[in-house]
């Protein structure tokens, strides 16, 4: 009544060698490297607009950097060029968006093990999160 199976089930991967695996290690790489990275852009942003802070955001930068090339096997990352001014940007939105990024690296680099990304990732938080709670004073909009 029913016709038999004559090919192999596509959905079986047992015995399928040119299926690409990364093991967990190489996974939590990839996603601490891409949340360092983009730490990494939002500091580069934050130099911007935070001339009197930029000796500190300098060496947070490096750091980061240095943290992204090792995970991902020496490459370095792209890095944004310091501009002055911002496409909109506020200081607390970016320091936001920093401490949420941060976060989010603690997380991975604390399930991975990575002591070196979690100390930085925690250190980077802290900061964020003060800069939020005592924010710089931003230039007043005049409407006249």
């Amino acid at each position: 009544m029913y016709e038999p199976i004559r090919t192999k089930s596509v959905h079986t991967m047992a015995g399928t060698a040119d299926f690409p695996h990364r093991s967990r290690e190489e996974e939590l790489d990839i996603q601490l490297a891409g949340h360092l990275a983009a730490l990494l852009a939002v500091t580069d942003e934050l130099r911007g607009l935070e001339p009197s802070a930029s000796a500190e955001l300098d060496v947070a930068a490096e750091r980061l950097a240095e943290q992204v090339t090792r995970l991902r096997g020496g490459r370095a990352p792209v890095r944004a060029a310091v501009v002055g001014g911002g496409r909109g940007a506020t200081s607390a939105g970016l320091h936001q968006r920093a401490h949420a990024l941060a976060g989010r690296a603690l997380v991975v680099a604390a399930s991975r093990a990575d002591t070196a990304g979690a100390i930085l990732a925690a250190q980077r938080m802290d900061v964020h999160a003060a800069a939020v709670a005592t924010p710089v004073a931003e230039p007043a909009l005049t409407v006249g």
